[in-house]
């Protein structure tokens, strides 16, 4: 982190190398990293296709009518909480890297529990 006294760039610092090469990795990878208060560790694009194929076969616009929506199965009041309605009223409206933004942040509150069954099966960790 910078100090509020330092104006010097911490290029050398190992959080500064660490965020730097995540972004160079996701900017490659064309994955969906989200940046959060507690660092960048944003899940591989593959992992939440495995999460995915697993909550809905890889239907990333499925609304099946059982009050789980899009790819990831959100349910209303999570994609709200989490703010996906800045992007579509229920989640399989959204594109699939917006779900996985939100995605991103329930990981960071609610941990891998939050897609219990398939989180395991497709290695999604915190």
């Amino acid at each position: 982190m910078f100090s509020p006294r330092s104006t010097q760039r911490r290029t050398g610092s190992p959080l500064f190398r660490r965020l730097a090469a995540c972004l160079v990795i996701a900017g490659a990878a064309g994955s969906a990293a989200v940046m959060t208060a507690g660092g960048a560790s944003a899940a591989p694009a593959q992992v939440w296709d495995r999460v995915a194929a697993c909550e809905s076969g890889g239907n990333w616009s499925i609304n099946t009518g059982n009050g789980f929506h899009g790819g990831l199965q959100f349910t209303p009041s999570t994609w709200k909480a989490f703010g996906g309605t800045k992007y579509a009223a229920k989640a399989h409206q959204a594109t699939k890297a917006q779900q996985i933004e939100i995605a991103e942040k329930v990981l960071a509150v609610q941990g891998p529990g939050a897609w219990p069954v398939c989180s395991q099966k497709a290695g999604l960790t915190r």
